[in-house]
Order: structure tokens, then C-alpha cells, then sequence
């Protein structure tokens, strides 16, 4: 088990993941002497001197200061960073599961700012912002000269008020101009429901729908209680969704995958020194009992989104459907400085149970499925069938069927099922659960009766005889 110190680790600031290009070479470090060391810090004391005194406006020293932390930190690792009181409070406000804002999940990357992925049910999501898209203006203001800090900063405010934002999309020729309402940002990281295909009639096996948004303080507390819910309405298994999911609380990753699994690794954490390695395995216990699952990832998929969906898929237990994931795969932990300031710092990697690091690489799914639309090529009924015949006999019940038929269209609106059938990734998901369900029943049935017919032919012939 993971130590007390490993409770507070971050896998993915709220609004800072980053992937680095994978083609970055490694270069050796150069350490210094404490007589270089202490040499480059009178340097460093000696430009904020001259700094002040020189610049042709009033210097403000704490700006400097903390822009000196800052590119300290930040020359380390895209995660790791100086937090001033403000920043720190709002970080703490969102780890908590509530702020104000846009809902937006964004990073830096080389100057511009991206999304990694909008908050369920909040002004971003709504106004059809994706994961990859990217911010370019925030009211009418280029981005490019602003620090991440400063742009959330922007995008921030008193809720009710209006931020226009200039987003280009990868499908986009031209960029879109959006004006979103910003709002109190609840997150609710579980939600849950008992789904049925599209078109399914009544006797049709449920599937288990949990969609997990983001990797909170009570997340794994609201998993329990949503499958105990969903164990009651014998459902068949399970689609867990993550797409999306920027990531979390690592101890939150690891009590969600513990849910699935009756034993084995969840994942290890390595640090500076290579013997430093923390293992973290599941406790007996599948709350699903061994009921098949289906795990959606994207490439908005990050953190620890990855450490489920690494945990399942090595220890057998699920099957990863989706696209490529984000591949974030190192570990932050929040240091104070006594002053109500803190530092973000990189401390670890982590790794799934095989050993894999998915570090700028990600999880590759079992089943690659991209998003799609669904184009219906086949009509519901044939052009040519037996009611094509001249002087064919009628079926008895076809009036009433044709009047109740249209009674139900008038009244006809969509289904929850049939709305489902617009997310092409989820209904393959689901079809895969129902599949596995059905594999998982009938083999050892047909096998027995194979087992019988055997013996019963064996009994024959030593009848025969």
C-alpha cells in the first residue's frame, strides 16, 4: 500500500497536463558544485537588482519574484509549478469539487492554449467545446504572450458574467467565436443509469452505464454506491467511461479500479532513485462480481483515467475500447511553504501492473473504436418480400397492428436508447458487454451438453455390444 505521504499525490492539476513531443531526447544532466550553485544565485540576485532599478517603469518585486519560482519550476516539467495564495485557493476549490468558471480542463502547449477536455454539464461543454480544441483569443485579447495562470485567470469570474472566447477546432477552417455564461462549477464525477440498445424491446439484457467525469475526493465512494444501485437492476455488465477525464486524485484511481478487481497490482509509482518503488494492489472483493466490463477511453483521457483503464486491461479483468489515450503518466505532490503558498512538484512515474510506463505514449485500446456517425443504409423493412405478391393472403392482425402503429407515432419521442444510439463509441461498448455476457453463459452450457451426447453415445454402443 501506498504510504500516508502518497494520499495527497495529484496525478493532473486541474488545468495543467501536458504532453510532451515524443521525439524529446534525454540530455545528461551536468550537476553543479556548491561553489557554482551559490555563484549562479548571486547572479540571479544581481539581475533582479538591476532589473528593478533599470526597467523604465515601476517594478513590481513580487511579480518578479514569483515569475522567477515559477521558471524555476516550469524548467523542470510542464506539471510542476509555484502556486501564489490565490492560485492555491482556487486549486484547493476545485480539488474539492466546486468553482467558479467555464468548466474547462485546458494546458499550455508551445505558447498556445489547448483543451484537454470540457467538465460535464457546464457552460464549455454546453457551448460544444472538444477536447484538442484550441483557445486562441479570450475577449478579443490574443493568448500567446499570457502564462497559463493568466489565462484561467482571464477566464475566470463572477458568475453570470460573460467571457468571449476565439476557439479553433482541428475540423475548423476558419475560428469560432463563442460566448459562454461562466457559472458555478459543481462537479459530479459519477453518474450513473441501467441502458438498453437502441430499439431494444422490453426482455433485452440491461448494461450498467458509469460515467466518470473526473477523479475527486468522493468518486469512489459514488461508485460503490452507483453499482450497488445498478447490481439491483441485474444488469448484465458494465461500460465504464472515462473518455474525456483529465484525471485526479491518484488514491481515487486506485479505489475505482479496486472496485473491478479481486486481487493483483493497480499500479506502482517509481521515483528519483530506482529502488524508490511504491506498489498498490486490490483488496478481495469484485463489487460486480467477475460481471464483464468495457472501458471507453479517448485522448482526452489522462491521468488517472490511464491507471484504471492500465489496471483492467493488464490484470485481464476488462476490455478497453476507444482511441489512444493521452498518455500523462507522472505523479505531482503539493508542497507548502509555510506562507499559504505552495509548490507543485513532480516526485514519480507511475506504471501499470505489466510494468508499462505511459508516459507520451498513452493506453492503447483493445478495440480501437473512433467516433463515428451512424448512416443507415438498410430500410426497416424490405422492397421485396412476401406482401410484394398480387392476391397474397393478409395477416389477421395487420389492421389493428397498423392503427396502434400509428397511434404510437403520433405520440413517439425519442428514447434515452435511442439518443444513446448518437454516441457510436458507447453502443459498441455496450454491444461488446452484452456479447461477453452471453460468452460467458453459454459455452459451459453447450459444453456439458456435448459432455452428455458423449457419454450417452458411449452408453449405446456398450449397449450395442
Amino acid at each position: 500500500m501506498l504510504k500516508k505521504a502518497l494520499l495527497l499525490l495529484l496525478l493532473c492539476a486541474p488545468i495543467c497536463v501536458y504532453s510532451a513531443p515524443k521525439d524529446k531526447k534525454e540530455e545528461p544532466v551536468t550537476h553543479l558544485t556548491d561553489e557554482q550553485i551559490y555563484q549562479e544565485l548571486k547572479k540571479l540576485a544581481l539581475v533582479f537588482e538591476v532589473s528593478r532599478e533599470n526597467f523604465v517603469e515601476e517594478a513590481d518585486e513580487k511579480k518578479m519574484l514569483e515569475g522567477a519560482m515559477n521558471g524555476m519550476l516550469e524548467a523542470l516539467d510542464p506539471h510542476s509549478s509555484y502556486l501564489s495564495l490565490d492560485e492555491l485557493k482556487d486549486f484547493n476549490d476545485k480539488s474539492h469539487g466546486e468553482f467558479g468558471g467555464l468548466g474547462i480542463q485546458i494546458t499550455s502547449e508551445n505558447g498556445a492554449v489547448r483543451v484537454i477536455s470540457p467538465i460535464d454539464d457546464t457552460p464549455a461543454q454546453r457551448a460544444g467545446i472538444k477536447a484538442g480544441d484550441y483557445i486562441t483569443h479570450i475577449d478579443d485579447e490574443p493568448v500567446f504572450d499570457l502564462t497559463l495562470n493568466q489565462a484561467v485567470k482571464k477566464m475566470k469570474g463572477r458568475p453570470g458574467t460573460k467571457v468571449k472566447l476565439t476557439v479553433l477546432s482541428k475540423d475548423d477552417s476558419e475560428p469560432r467565436t463563442l460566448t459562454l455564461k461562466r457559472a458555478i462549477i459543481k462537479v459530479k464525477s459519477v453518474k450513473y443509469e441501467a441502458k438498453k440498445l437502441a430499439e431494444s424491446d422490453d426482455d433485452a439484457p440491461s448494461v450498467g452505464y458509469v460515467r466518470i467525469s473526473d477523479f475527486g475526493a468522493t468518486t469512489a465512494r459514488d461508485l460503490r454506491d452507483a453499482l450497488a444501485k445498478l447490481e439491483k437492476k441485474k444488469v448484465v455488465g458494465y461500460v465504464l467511461d472515462v473518455r474525456n477525464n483529465p484525471g485526479g486524485y491518484l488514491t481515487a484511481a486506485i479505489d475505482v479500479a479496486d472496485a473491478f478487481l479481486d486481487g493483483g497490482e493497480i499500479v506502482s509509482t517509481r521515483g528519483k532513485d530506482k529502488k524508490d518503488i511504491e506498489r498498490s494492489f486490490a483488496n478481495p472483493g469484485d463489487l460486480i462480481n467477475g460481471k464483464p466490463i468495457v472501458v471507453l477511453i479517448n485522448h482526452g483521457s489522462a491521468s488517472a483515467s490511464e491507471i484504471v483503464a492500465g489496471a483492467l486491461q493488464d490484470n485481464g479483468r476488462g476490455l478497453v475500447m476507444g482511441s489512444q489515450s493521452f498518455g500523462k503518466g507522472s505523479v505531482q505532490q503539493q508542497k507548502p511553504l509555510g506562507d499559504g503558498t505552495a509548490i507543485h512538484i513532480t516526485i514519480a512515474r507511475y506504471y501499470t501492473p505489466s510494468g508499462r510506463s505511459i508516459q507520451n505514449t498513452g493506453i492503447t485500446p483493445d478495440v480501437e473504436v473512433l467516433q463515428s456517425k451512424i448512416e443507415v443504409l438498410e430500410k426497416r423493412e424490405g422492397t421485396f418480400t412476401e406482401a410484394s405478391f398480387r392476391n397474397s393472403l393478409k395477416n389477421e392482425t395487420e389492421k389493428e397492428n397498423d392503427k396502434k402503429s400509428k397511434n404510437d407515432d403520433d405520440k413517439k419521442e425519442l428514447t434515452d436508447a435511442e439518443k444513446d444510439a448518437q454516441d457510436y463509441q458507447l453502443q459498441r461498448g455496450m454491444e461488446m458487454v452484452i456479447a461477453m455476457s452471453k460468452l460467458g453463459q453459454k459455452p459451459k452450457i453447450e459444453l456439458d451438453e456435448v459432455s452428455e451426447d458423449k457419454e450417452s453415445k458411449k452408453t449405446d454402443k456398450e449397449t450395442k455390444k
